[in-house]
């Protein structure tokens, strides 16, 4: 394996892939992770103003109930307890603060949607799925043009991790930006930020953890699936958890609270430690367990290096991990630069999910798309909607990526792309969705999403290359095993007889329509 190729092992690994541009600096794979983690060094939240929304706060919605005069005590509605008798007062309905994980404006109710219409809840479910369709393709477009690759891929990894729901596009947006501040700094900062998220514990049903009537599901999820695993906990360990847990809240401005008055303060024994804890003395102990290092980097490693766990490469790593503090940019450089990361066994192996396939696409080929929101429904129909996991465990990966339909979607979307080609899929139902129960043709995804191609910085990179090397030469650069010979013979004929940007045009569409390409 020669250089150039490790440099786009790891840059398909700890990024979205290699440009053109980044080929032709001739950096050793080393330098360039040095690169990488300098770029990632510094946070920038994700934010603009199509990201804030808070749910009916100055929208047509909010002064459309506002602006009906609430009734006072002297206008009770007076409601007849038979046909002609006089009419008894009752309390009417007024709209009353409730929230559900964004943020709450001064001054402006949030209204509960049972007090909505249905024309109001249609209206609210858009402003929803508007607002999570341009916080996706705001973070499509940092993944595709950011210099800091490997912050957006860690993000990624830990949005799979602390796989997350709710309904609130401010929570989750919270959520993410939380994720982003401390993808590649601290695990123990990163872990008690997030345990902290109103959204996460509104997804866990923590705000629903008293005293009097322990919810066990938070503190259950925080030991099988973000730090220790199944095996290395007991149910008994699970309880006292909840109990420490208990009284972690948000409030209505989307701000973490702990409800002193529902935390219960007795005695209790967690992970062999024994004492009044706290919710964060619980994050603590769980910590101090060598099982929290290996079960994280063991996540780590299947998701950047090889679906099939090395024990013989995991554990060292874990063991560094721990000493380091749980210093994350300190593993990931640990990881990216072992001997091993770059053997044959762990090239050319991992399949790509659909958000890799779509950021890679725009990134290497510096593609350039007309509205990036549009990229959302190839996600959800591909199975992977950013900020919309199927469940708290988060996507499967691997090979459950691929199924039948979702394969021929992925060869054919190169043509979608950059030849309009025609194709139309019925998206699936999802019974979470935020508007459910459309009908097919509301489902029905088509092209048309203004995707352009630059070809300069590709002719760059072939340079003088003879038109009849180019189509071996660009799949050097695209693919990350090296091409069969029949599927080269299928490249070369589709550029046949075209002129040089045709040809060019043709190459790469067909290069990345071959099943090699879903591969990195």
């Amino acid at each position: 394996m020669n250089s150039t190729s490790q440099l786009q092992h790891l840059y398909w690994r700890a990024g979205f892939g290699a440009r053109p541009q980044d080929v032709a600096t001739g950096h050793s794979p080393r330098k360039a992770l040095r690169q990488l983690l300098r770029d990632s060094e510094h946070y920038e939240p994700l934010t603009g103003p199509d990201l804030q929304y808070t749910d009916l706060q100055g929208s047509v919605l909010a002064e459309t109930v506002m602006a009906k005069p609430m009734p006072g005590p002297s206008d009770a509605v007076m409601v007849p307890d038979q046909p002609g008798a006089p009419r008894a007062p009752v309390e009417p309905l007024r709209p009353r603060p409730t929230f559900r994980g964004g943020s709450v404006a001064t001054r402006v109710p949030r209204l509960r949607r049972a007090d909505l219409t249905p024309e109001q809840r249609k209206m609210q479910n858009q402003g929803i799925q508007q607002a999570y369709a341009h916080m996706s393709g705001a973070w499509m477009d940092r993944m595709a043009t950011s210099p800091a690759q490997l912050r957006e891929k860690m993000t990624l990894f830990w949005h799979g991790h602390f796989a997350c729901r709710v309904r609130q596009p401010a929570a989750a947006l919270s959520l993410h930006n939380t994720t982003r501040k401390h993808a590649l700094g601290k695990f123990p900062d990163l872990l008690l930020a997030v345990s902290q998220e109103p959204a996460m514990l509104q997804f866990l049903n923590n705000q629903q953890n008293r005293k009097a009537h322990p919810n066990e599901n938070f503190a259950r999820e925080v030991m099988e699936l973000f730090t220790l695993g199944r095996g290395n906990y007991t149910e008994q360990d699970v309880k006292e958890g909840a109990r420490a847990f208990t009284g972690w809240g948000y409030d209505y401005q989307n701000n973490f609270t702990f409800r002193e008055r529902e935390h219960d303060a007795g005695c209790k024994t967690f992970l062999g430690r024994t004492g009044n804890l706290t919710g964060e003395e619980v994050l603590q102990q769980i910590l101090r367990q060598p099982a929290t290092a290996t079960f994280l980097v063991t996540k780590i490693y299947r998701f950047f290096v090889n679906d099939q766990p090395n024990a013989g490469h995991i554990e060292p790593l874990a063991v560094a991990f721990r000493r380091s503090g749980y210093d994350i940019a300190d593993l990931m450089e640990r990881l990216f630069s072992a001997e091993w990361f770059y053997d044959p066994a762990n090239v050319g192996t991992h399949i790509k999910s659909p958000v890799e396939l779509l950021a890679g696409i725009r990134r290497t080929l510096n593609a350039q798309l007309d509205q990036s929101q549009s990229l959302l429904g190839y996600q959800k129909a591909l199975g992977q909607t950013l900020f919309m996991p199927p469940n708290v465990a988060g996507w499967p990966g691997g090979r459950n990526w691929i199924d039948s339909s979702s394969l021929l979607l992925r060869l054919q979307l190169p043509a979608i792309l950059f030849k309009n080609a025609e194709f139309a899929v019925a998206l699936k139902q999802d019974e979470n969705d935020i508007a459910p129960n459309l009908t097919k043709s509301e489902r029905t995804l088509r092209p048309g999403m203004g995707a352009h191609l630059p070809l300069a910085p590709l002719q760059a990179l072939l340079g003088a290359t003879p038109a009849a090397q180019q189509p071996e030469k660009l799949s050097a650069f695209l693919l990350q095993a090296p091409i069969r010979p029949e599927n080269l013979r299928l490249v070369q004929q589709a550029a046949a007889n075209k002129t040089p940007p045709e040809a060019l045009r043709a190459t790469l569409v067909s290069l990345l329509s071959l099943p090699e390409y879903q591969l990195a």
